[in-house]
């Protein structure tokens, strides 16, 4: 077999780096030049539409054939829409902190590295935030696949004009970070209780006898673990960069499959895209079989309901607020109809938003 010129090769790389720059930064003229285009037509409101980053991600990942997978492809062009985006103007997108926090690695995610992330104490600041126009967007925690729904997050929605512009769904991966990679140095392990719960089993497996603390939040633990070589945090790689730990164990969470979904809530109401959600909280009548028969119409017409809660309602007693996710956006017709045969039986009926449904 012959030897590979490796000369010829790496000629060969830096021939496509030089066409691969040439073309990223036509993209991002062009980009520029749509949003010269949109302030000409009075658009300045904003330069950010969901449904036409789904719409590219989407059908990038469609033509993907590899060898990286539609994941890595997808993660890739959404850094190259950011940038772009970022050159007609930088978002300010506000999240659940401090810095390093799940959520606002849901943020990057969905919005990528160029924006200009706001970290926030309590859900109800992000809110206000958005509602104020200090920040474009904000990013919540709205379900975990382990712990259920976020009530604050459904509670909130209640007095809030906002709408849900998009969904981000988070494989929730635990590392152990330290200042070093010396595992025998670790005299403790801090981190948020619910994150020690998630990794108890590794914990009593590879660290026995460390002592561990709960800590208010994951991003709280890699700041401390950050000023002593003897603390060790449990937290995600975000909280990592962020604090210059060193992942001394990866992926240390007991359920694998633990993933968080959060939502991107602003002013915005994203136009159809084939393949959207939409989000509801309703509530019933106090008669018997209320609730089925508030539901009826969705069966009736075809629309799938993909997940319900049910919550407490603070206005009285024995009495409960639905959320519900329904596959389809609010101008789909299978959708108005449903929707307007749900407003005659309900109680309360509130609409959330229709938005593109996420993009692993």
């Amino acid at each position: 077999m012959k030897t590979p010129d490796l000369q010829k090769l790496r000629d060969e790389i830096d021939s496509i780096d030089e066409r691969l720059l040439q073309l990223v930064s036509r993209r991002v003229e062009i980009a520029q030049e749509v949003a010269h285009a949109k302030l000409a037509a009075g658009e300045s409101a904003s330069f950010y539409r969901p449904e036409r980053e789904a719409e590219v991600l989407n059908r990038i990942r469609e033509l993907n054939q590899g060898p990286l997978t539609s994941e890595e492809v997808v993660r890739l062009f959404r850094e190259i829409m950011s940038a772009c985006l970022a050159k007609e103007k930088p978002l300010n997108v506000a999240f659940l902190g401090p810095e390093g926090t799940f959520t606002q690695t849901a943020a990057i995610k969905h919005f990528g590295h160029a924006v200009v992330t706001r970290p926030h104490d309590s859900i109800s600041q992000i809110f206000r935030e958005v509602e104020s126009g200090e920040s474009d967007f904000g990013v919540v925690p709205i379900e975990n696949s382990t712990e259920g729904v976020i009530t604050h997050t459904v509670d909130t929605f209640l007095e809030s004009s906002l709408k849900i512009c998009g969904e981000v769904e988070l494989r929730i991966h635990h590392h152990l970070l330290a200042i070093g990679d010396d595992v025998s140095a670790i005299r403790k392990i801090v981190s948020h209780q619910q994150s020690l719960a998630q990794c108890r089993h590794w914990l009593e497996t590879h660290m026995p006898g460390v002592e561990t603390q709960s800590v208010s939040s994951n991003a709280e633990a890699a700041r401390i673990a950050s000023e002593d070589e003897t603390v060790a945090a449990i937290a995600g790689i975000t909280a990592a960069e962020i604090y210059k730990l060193t992942a001394i164990a990866r992926n240390i969470e007991d359920n694998p499959d633990n993933t968080t979904r959060f939502l991107v809530i602003g002013k915005l109401e994203p136009q159809p895209t084939g393949n959207d959600k939409t989000s509801l909280l309703m509530t019933t009548r106090n008669q018997s079989g209320a609730l089925s028969r508030l539901l009826l119409p969705l069966a009736r017409h075809n629309v799938s309901m993909t997940r319900i809660e049910s919550r407490p309602s603070r206005t009285g007693l024995w009495e409960y607020i639905f959320f519900v996710d329904i596959e389809g956006h609010r101008d789909d017709e299978k959708v108005v109809e449903a929707l307007r045969e749900m407003q005659q039986e309900a109680a309360f009926l509130k609409w959330l938003g229709s938005y593109p449904r996420a993009i692993l």
